[in-house]
Order: structure tokens, then C-alpha cells, then sequence
């Protein structure tokens, strides 16, 4: 398999859903256990850092543009599932990032929400179809017209989304608040008669589970405790308390100190990065390749490392 794509830098591979026969759903970027080990055969075992090793040469300026690190967002059953085997198989460690308010009692929505529209509907844009018309908003078009250049810039920075994706996601983003998000999908949760309490077990890994992950020497990070995927905009103390909430929790599961993280999302702000800063995080990793405005260069920081998303290398391969 040949890559149009060349790297002369460094960074990681961002991983979220996978699939199987048996339990987990196939969903849109999802991959089965397979395709897993045809991409770390793509990419070359040899390449791929484990997690320690990865932060201990940027710190000393080692890291070579042939080397590569795994990374895992959301803290999902089906990684621990389908992935960590895998990764187990190959003897090859990665960088975990959960989001912790799914270990209580109050789930993250979001992965509850990508659930009910893979299984409940026959395709995406069935959903899409079904979300705007019960969110009933007037002059959606033109809506979407002014929008046009925004759309455009999520199309390069995410170009394994389509347009129907973006213009979703720009829609909870500029045009309807968290409320009003949740109160449309719970609307069709409860015209599909979606038991989402019953389904939250099945999506998210457990204490048990990053326990485990811990004491396979996988590295387990910081990503929010409730997975805001606006960080940027969130006041400063909102920010510490969902990073330092997120830290506690973690360190007192795996007993361990943590020094990783991933920006929910890929958002943040230099407030962020100061926030990072005093919790004594080594990395911090990005959601994309490209070089947004306020940065000078790919690999910015040590907070701002940048990562491909493998649906995005699936689609180049």
C-alpha cells in the first residue's frame, strides 16, 4: 500500500470506533480488528513509539519524522474490546484518553448520540433528514450560505467528513445551543424508543477496564472530564475544573501520575495550554495535521503535537 500523502514530521494516529461480529456496531469510521492490523502494517511496527518512549524523545528533541504513536480518544468499551488485543498481539503500547464523566452515573451524550443514529436509522442522512426537520429552523439554507466559507475550511481540516457531517456539526456549533441539542435528540430518542441508560454500559469502558489498561503499561491521559467539544470557548474556570476533575479521578483509578492528554475535539485556547502547563502534562496532541492561525508551525508546542485521523489515511491508502 503506497500513501499519496508524505510525512517529514511526527505524530500520532487518532483512533475512535471499532466493530465486530458479536457486540459492537459498525458505524461510520469505524474499523474491525483486520483492518487495525493492516494499518500498523502500513504504517511499519518499527515506526510506532510506545508512549514513554514518544514523550521522552521530543523532550530530547529525538523524534525523527518516521516516528509514529497510537492514540485512543473517548475512553470506548469497543478499543478495549477489539484494539487493545490487537495492540497486546503485537507487544506494542499506546496513549488511552477518556473522558470521565461516563464513570458516573451522568453519561457524555455524545457517544450515546452516534449510537442511536447508526442503529436506529437505515442510513446517515436519514438521521440528518429527521434531526433538522424536528429541530424545525427557518431559513436553514440560507443559514448554511453564510456559512459557506466555514464549511469549506472543516472540509480541508477534516476531509473524511462530508459536507451532510459538517453542515451537522456546524449547525451544534453556531446555531443551536447544548439545550436545545439535547432536548431534539431526546425528542427522536423517544419517538425511536431508545433505551440510552441501557446502552451507556455497552459504549464505555469501565474502572475495571482502565485499571487494566494501566497495568498493561499503556499510557492513560487526560481529556476532559465531560468531553466539551467547544473547549475554546469555555470560561477559564469551567477549563480547570474539567482538567483537573478529569486528572484526580484518573490518578486515583490507575494510581499513577498522569502526563498525557488529547484536546476533546482538537479545541483549545492558550488558556488551555496554560492550564495544561500547571497540571505537569508532558504531551498534549491535537486533531489534526494542518497549521491553524495562531500556530507557527505543525508540531507547535509540546501541547499541540499533531495527529492524523486513520479514517483520513484509510481514504489515502
Amino acid at each position: 500500500m503506497r500513501s499519496k500523502r508524505k510525512k517529514n514530521f511526527f505524530y500520532g494516529i487518532m483512533f475512535h470506533h471499532f466493530h465486530d461480529q458479536k457486540k459492537h456496531y459498525k458505524g461510520q469510521g469505524s474499523i474491525d480488528r483486520d483492518r487495525l492490523y493492516s494499518l500498523i502494517k502500513y504504517f511499519g511496527k518499527k515506526n510506532i513509539l510506545d508512549p514513554e518512549e514518544f514523550i521522552e524523545r521530543y523532550k530530547k528533541d529525538e523524534l525523527k519524522k518516521n516516528h509514529l504513536c497510537l492514540t485512543f480518544d473517548d475512553g470506548l468499551k469497543c478499543q478495549f474490546d477489539i484494539a487493545v488485543p490487537v495492540l497486546e498481539d503485537l507487544k506494542l503500547k499506546a496513549f488511552f484518553f477518556p473522558n470521565t464523566i461516563n464513570l458516573s452515573s451522568k453519561p457524555d451524550y455524545l457517544e450515546l448520540y452516534r449510537a442511536f443514529r447508526h442503529l436506529y436509522y437505515e442510513n446517515i442522512e436519514s438521521f440528518y433528514d429527521n434531526f433538522f426537520e424536528t429541530l424545525q429552523i427557518k431559513n436553514l439554507d440560507l443559514f448554511f450560505k453564510k456559512k459557506s466559507k466555514i464549511i469549506d475550511h472543516w472540509k480541508k481540516k477534516f476531509p473524511f467528513y462530508s459536507y451532510s457531517d459538517i453542515r451537522f456539526r456546524i449547525s451544534r456549533e453556531y446555531l443551536i445551543d447544548d439545550d436545545k441539542y439535547k432536548k431534539t435528540m431526546f425528542k427522536l430518542f423517544k419517538n425511536k424508543k431508545f433505551d440510552y441508560k441501557k446502552k451507556q454500559n455497552e459504549i464505555y469502558m469501565n474502572t475495571k477496564d482502565l485499571k487494566r489498561l494501566s497495568n498493561l503499561n499503556h499510557n492513560v491521559g487526560l481529556h476532559s472530564h465531560s468531553h466539551p467539544t467547544l473547549m475554546r470557548l469555555e470560561p477559564r474556570n469551567k477549563q480547570i475544573n474539567e482538567y483537573s476533575k478529569n486528572k484526580k479521578i484518573l490518578e486515583k483509578i490507575i494510581s499513577k501520575k498522569i502526563n498525557s492528554m488529547a484536546h476533546p475535539c482538537g479545541s483549545y485556547n492558550k488558556f488551555t495550554l496554560k492550564i495544561l502547563e500547571k497540571l505537569n502534562i508532558d504531551i498534549g496532541f491535537r486533531s489534526t495535521l494542518m497549521v491553524d492561525m495562531q500556530m507557527k508551525k505543525i508540531n507547535n508546542s509540546k501541547l499541540e503535537i499533531a495527529r492524523e485521523d486513520h479514517s483520513n489515511i484509510l481514504s489515502n491508502i
